[in-house]
């Protein structure tokens, strides 16, 4: 991630990040001295064995979590000095998200689960932008089904239009393929990077990919809780 980018542009920034654990055995740190950023645009990867601390990382960046210690900024505010709801707030509209697990609500459809952070960022017509963003991931004859009655390849093309549907600046995805074979994560990764060049945003993916990690701009490696290096 380069530095030498117009400060407007950063959209997240980590300096000194550290995070630690209460465990029986004593403190527990999983991530120490992480400093990085991510501008408008970009697209990075997150590298690290499982139990890397990788995912928590990723955590800390999008305010979901808080840090031991050092400084998130997100879109040029620290996250230290904001609330809960303040980072809810934050987020609202400019932040999306792809997890493993799908994270969709099993008692709403793929059209309700869509909608529901246009709701939240107080969209016009949040029904008409989901339905938009169901047809852009090849899913509009599967508006009206449950997450229960689609395969898990088209459950993560639903997660794909929610993250989407907003219009976000910056997209976290974390293992975004973990939980499919390989060849529809590998129709899933091509759909997640034709979405983030139609729209232009910025994104941050954990992953263990390797072939995954060579189509983004930038690589990162964490190894016990640092990072070693990468471009």
């Amino acid at each position: 991630m380069d530095t030498d980018h117009n400060p407007d542009d950063i959209l997240v920034k980590a300096t000194g990040v550290g995070k630690q654990v209460n465990a029986p055995g004593g403190t527990l740190t999983i991530l120490q001295d992480i400093s990085l950023q991510l501008a408008s645009g970009e697209v990075a990867a997150i590298l690290g064995a499982s139990g890397s601390g990788k995912s928590t990382l990723l955590g800390l960046l999008a305010g979901l979590d808080e840090t031991s210690s050092g400084d998130i900024e997100l879109f040029g505010k620290s996250l230290n000095a904001l609330s809960e709801d303040q980072r809810a707030a934050l987020r609202a509209g400019r932040v999306g998200f792809v997890f493993q697990s799908f994270q969709l609500l099993p008692g709403m459809t793929a059209l309700e689960n869509v909608m529901l952070p246009l709701e939240l960022a107080g969209t016009a017509q949040p029904a008409a932008g989901a339905t938009e963003a169901l047809r852009q991931v090849g899913l509009a004859d599967r508006l009206h089904h449950y997450p229960g009655q689609l395969s898990g390849g088209e459950q993560q093309r639903v997660a794909i239009a929610r993250a989407f549907a907003p219009g976000p600046r910056l997209l976290f995805a974390d293992e975004p393929t973990g939980s499919l074979d390989q060849a529809t994560g590998s129709h899933i990764i091509d759909l997640l990077f034709q979405m983030r060049e139609k729209t232009g945003a910025a994104l941050l993916l954990v992953t263990h990919d390797e072939q995954l990690a060579a189509r983004c701009d930038h690589r990162l490696r964490i190894e016990s809780g640092r990072l070693v290096g990468g471009r």
